[in-house]
């Protein structure tokens, strides 16, 4: 006569699956909010190219690009017709405009402002945002009248303190 064995996992399995799920998730943790700031640095090269496009269109206009004179606000962007759509994780600025928000994150833009070119002929363009969970340091992008698309401070790859 056979006796019935009792059916079921013992603690050392349990804890054995508990410590490789651990081991994955400490593993697929980082790469995963690694991945997520990258895909949001899309947004500001979408944009900075969206405003380069405008610009482009603008002095084709014109003959000129247009430049923020001291102490107006929003002069630039608004001759340009362009603003973020949605919820902006990066700050905006054109020519010494900056579009004054403060944007997903709380990272203000008037505390760290990119110094913009003010040059008749050539434009610059910025975006300076915070892409990942830390307090610290910002993503930083410009584009230019030769379409140059530069990651000036990659918040992404770097962990340090600093930014624009």
């Amino acid at each position: 006569m056979q006796t019935d064995k009792e059916k079921g996992f013992t603690l050392i399995e349990l804890m054995i699956v508990v410590a490789i799920l651990g081991i994955l998730a400490a593993i697929a943790i980082p790469n995963f909010m690694r991945f997520q700031a990258k895909s949001r640095q899309s947004e500001a090269k979408t944009n900075l190219g969206a405003i380069g496009t405008t610009a482009e269109s603008y002095r084709a206009e014109f003959d000129s690009y247009t430049l923020q004179p001291d102490g107006v606000t929003l002069v630039a962007f608004n001759d340009l017709g362009w603003a973020p759509q949605g919820t902006a994780r990066y700050a905006y600025g054109y020519n010494g405009d900056v579009i004054d928000t403060t944007v997903a994150g709380g990272f203000d833009p008037e505390s760290t402002a990119v110094d913009l070119s003010l040059t008749p002929g050539v434009f610059l363009a910025a975006a300076e945002g915070n892409i990942d969970a830390e307090t610290d340091a910002e993503d930083c992008w410009t584009y230019d009248n030769v379409r140059v698309l530069t990651n000036t401070y990659n918040d992404v790859s770097l962990d340090a303190v600093g930014g624009c």
